[in-house]
């Protein structure tokens, strides 16, 4: 018995809505993820092909801030630090001035949804806190921001040079922990 009809056995599937023509709804369809995942996979064939926007693949990341949970998980979510309108990819590579930058993806027009309030309030947040802050409506316009947001020259190129490493919290450097204490001795005071 495979794991999917043992997770369903004794129970039975929840039926469909109905129309009001009394046909079945069509299922839905997440036209925006799957298109994000394209906007992903090409990121990754350009690393592979080693051009300037693929170095980006291994600082992007998804934010999956969105879709349906049970309530009970969405509080545990939020006590843990989810916040509504977080943008959908994060690009952590300072380039052109800027810390890093948030792109909030929606699907190709005709499919796409409108820009949530809190997502425009995320997208000004991050832009006023330094970040570059950007909307890309589908595949073709996330492909145009990530090119032109790799062609950018580096912000910093040695963080520790500019900042030395801090005292707080622990060091996870590789053996860069002298006494195991999580301290390295270049300590500064910020």
């Amino acid at each position: 018995m495979s794991w999917r009809v043992q997770a369903t056995a004794g129970k039975p599937r929840r039926k469909r809505s109905l129309k009001k023509d009394g046909t079945p709804r069509a299922k839905p369809v997440d036209w925006e993820g799957q298109e994000q995942a394209v906007v992903i996979r090409w990121l990754l064939g350009e690393k592979m092909r080693g051009s300037a926007v693929g170095k980006l693949y291994d600082v992007t990341y998804h934010v999956p801030n969105g879709g349906q949970r049970h309530k009970a998980t969405a509080a545990a979510l939020k006590r843990q630090g989810v916040k509504a309108g977080v943008s959908d990819l994060v690009v952590m590579d300072a380039r052109g001035g800027w810390f890093g930058l948030y792109l909030e993806f929606k699907a190709t027009p005709p499919r796409h949804a409108a820009l949530a309030e809190s997502q425009r309030e995320w997208l000004e947040l991050a832009e006023g806190r330094g970040y570059c802050a950007r909307l890309a409506r589908g595949v073709e316009e996330a492909k145009a921001v990530l090119t032109w947001y790799a062609a950018k020259a580096p912000t910093w190129t040695d963080m520790k040079q500019l900042h030395g490493i801090g005292s707080a919290g622990t060091e996870w450097r590789k053996g860069e922990s002298d006494d195991g204490d999580g301290c390295t001795g270049t300590d500064t005071t910020d």
